[in-house]
């Protein structure tokens, strides 16, 4: 009888082998579904060619969303749940949902509410989660993976390896989305309901623009038809902003979201001319809005004669005081001044209708309409209701003391009249030298007129320096929708910056709005927010400083050169140090300062970027004037002379705040170099 040979034990199973080969099979999942779109034949079920262009554009689209970015994790998470009525209770959590061919998910959505314990499960409440991998790339490539076992009492709370690692890698391109790094308190505001306007107060690094976001993205995945129809908006403050964030969305999947600034929103009229500080304040203030309203209902007059409406052989006779009741009906009603244009010649066409049905008539619709359009009426509405062309009221009030006084007595003070005229008035409204804050007027002016689309919901960011007119500009483009408002008040380095959420939150139209605060830092190391938050109590008194939660031990050198000639080759000695560090550098510098650093910088055979132009491997030095470095950030940072950054502000609290910002670009490290004594408000 022969023995059977004995038989080896199944040789063990690499996890990160098997983890490699469930991204393999999920990558292929994605590309064909990619290519079953791509395969769609739409000529035999579109009824007409604007279906087909409808649906050409939807299937393009739906191709772009299902792109397999090879740099880009395609999942970076996994949990492993202990008793859920899920079928089955292991999910990869990922930027955009994968399912097979026979139509199981391969990869959940972020956002899905299954994926909801990645980012809030804990110790103290694992959510019915046995265990939680995080997930490591290099190059798109798998290489690492990280347990946390929250059902486990013998293992320790710990700060993720892996989590740390990628809110710390080098920052090259455009900003990078955090959906791998959401922390508990964002994920909070980001999942939080359509209906409710969020204003998220956030010091430097706490990632409230990231946060703002990814609520966005999270929004579209839960009310998408609803959002479809009424559209989305993200606001920043300038273009290089803008620029610096619009691969976020994109890369979460989503591509229909616009993006915009304050000064595209009311672009009525060319922008050619700038404001004094003091004359921007005073049409930046929430007054302006009465004034303006007084100064269109101006045009309004009382009708002082009958009308006398001839059709065919019989002529209708409506006396002057039925005139005066309508017009007066309509003011008081307080409705737009066109609506109520266009209201008028109708209530007047009724009344007729009332006498010819009183004589044994039978006027229909048609004949309502056709007197409303009669010569004779629409001279009484000319008259007494003229059109009214907001960019002309507004340079009218520009140019003429006498009109401005009649409509802002009680509202301005004589100064602040003076303020606003113009020293030498514009012939036309072509002509004028508008400024930014004149176009913020003509947008309320016109929406005096005429109803402003309102959309589903805007996101608005760097929201702390708006003025109460601009806040007024956005508000009407989601009356009808909610907000998500982003900022933080100690970096309001406008003149006109706001005081405080509450006010700002009144000016948008949403005084219900929740505020949250972000105070956990994660972008900037604690030596270099430390240092920045000396300024606090000098600009903005009982505003929390940021607690940072990353130790970076030397990421802060503060360098004094002998003379201000020194000083520049200094700067340019810095430049070169950080470029043999991996990732993006910013000098930041003072307005005046850029171009004599932009020579040192040349003569030194260092090229350079401008802001919103992207980094990439091979150019990785940015030059930023100090008046656009909101927003943006940076591996290593160069900060040129501080004190010149503060005296390039109008005033000394803007100027504070204007550093403030400068100091808070860095992720790895800041070097400050100065030839003049630092502002005294450093000094620790």
């Amino acid at each position: 009888m022969s023995t059977p040979a004995p038989v080896d034990p199944p040789a063990p199973v690499d996890p990160l082998a098997r983890e490699r080969a469930h991204l393999a099979d999920s990558r292929a999942a994605l590309r064909a579904m990619r290519e079953d779109v791509e395969a769609l034949d739409i000529k035999d079920v579109t009824a007409n060619w604007v279906n087909a262009v409808v649906l050409g554009r939807q299937i393009e689209d739906r191709i772009k969303a299902l792109a397999d970015l090879s740099h880009t994790p395609l999942f970076f998470g996994r949990l492993d749940y202990l008793h859920t009525t899920q079928e089955g209770q292991r999910f990869y959590i990922g930027r955009r949902h994968v399912h097979d061919a026979a139509g199981d998910p391969m990869v959940i959505d972020w956002r899905a509410p299954v994926s909801q314990p990645y980012y809030q499960a804990s110790k103290k409440n694992p959510q019915d989660v046995g265990l939680r991998r995080r997930f490591g790339y290099t190059g798109g490539e798998l290489t690492a993976y990280e347990d946390e076992h929250l059902s486990d009492p013998a293992e320790l709370e710990h700060t993720s390896r892996l989590l740390q690692a990628e809110i710390e890698r080098p920052r090259v391109g455009p900003m990078r989305d955090i959906v791998a790094t959401i922390q508990p308190e964002q994920d909070e505001i980001v999942r939080s309901d359509l209906s409710g306007t969020v204003c998220v107060q956030g010091g430097p690094g706490t990632g409230k623009t990231a946060v703002g976001l990814h609520r966005v993205a999270y929004l579209l995945y839960a009310h998408r038809e609803r959002l479809a129809r009424t559209g989305t908006l993200v606001i920043g403050p300038n273009r290089s902003f803008l620029h610096y964030i619009e691969q976020v969305l994109p890369a979460l999947g989503e591509l229909e979201v616009q993006q915009a600034t304050v000064d595209d929103l009311v672009a009525h009229v060319e922008v050619r001319g700038t404001d004094e500080a003091a004359t921007a304040v005073v049409k930046g203030d929430a007054r302006m809005a009465e004034v303006l309203r007084r100064a269109v209902r101006s045009h309004v007059s009382l009708p002082t004669e009958p009308l006398m409406v001839v059709r065919g052989s019989r002529r209708w006779r409506v006396p002057a005081y039925e005139l005066d009741e309508m017009v007066r009906e309509l003011l008081d009603r307080d409705i737009r001044y066109g609506a109520a244009r266009e209201a008028l010649p109708q209530r007047i066409a009724h009344a007729v209708l009332v006498r010819m049905e009183e004589a044994g008539e039978a006027p229909d619709d048609r004949v309502q309409n056709a007197v409303a359009r009669n010569a004779a009426v629409k001279a009484v509405v000319k008259e007494c209701w003229p059109a009214v062309d907001p960019a002309k009221l507004v340079l009218r009030l520009l140019s003429d003391p006498e009109f401005l006084a009649a409509h802002a007595e009680g509202v301005l003070s004589e100064d602040e009249q003076k303020l606003l005229l113009w020293a030498k008035p514009a012939r036309s409204v072509k002509s004028a030298k508008w400024s930014a804050a004149d176009a913020v007027l003509i947008d309320e002016a016109k929406d005096l007129v005429e109803r402003t689309h309102s959309l589903g919901h805007v996101v608005l960011d760097e929201a702390q320096d708006l003025s109460p007119m601009q806040y007024r500009a956005v508000g009407r483009r989601c009356t009808t929708g909610s907000a998500t408002v982003l900022g933080d008040l100690a970096q309001g380095t406008t003149p006109w910056a706001t005081g405080s959420w509450a006010q700002a939150l009144g000016h948008l139209g949403k005084p219900e709005a929740v505020v949250e605060e972000l105070t956990a830092g994660f972008r900037v190391p604690r030596e270099v927010i430390a240092y920045a938050s000396r300024l606090l109590p000098h600009m903005s008194p009982g505003l929390a400083a940021v607690e940072s939660v990353r130790e970076n031990p030397g990421s802060l050198s503060i360098r004094e050169a002998a003379t201000p000639e020194a000083l520049d080759a200094a700067v340019v000695a810095a430049c070169g140090e950080a470029l043999e560090h991996e990732g993006s550098i910013g000098l930041i510098a003072a307005d005046a300062r850029i171009a004599p650093l932009a020579e040192a910088l040349t003569a030194a055979g260092h090229a350079y970027l401008s802001p919103g132009e992207e980094t990439t491997a091979e150019s990785r030095l940015t030059l930023v004037p100090a008046s656009l470095a909101k927003g943006l950030e940076y591996d290593y940072v160069v900060l040129d002379d501080p004190a010149a950054v503060v005296d390039g502000e109008p005033d000394e609290r803007t100027g504070l705040r204007r550093l403030y910002v400068a100091l808070t670009r860095a992720v790895s490290g800041l070097t400050v170099l100065h030839s003049s004594p630092l502002p005294q408000q450093l000094a620790g």
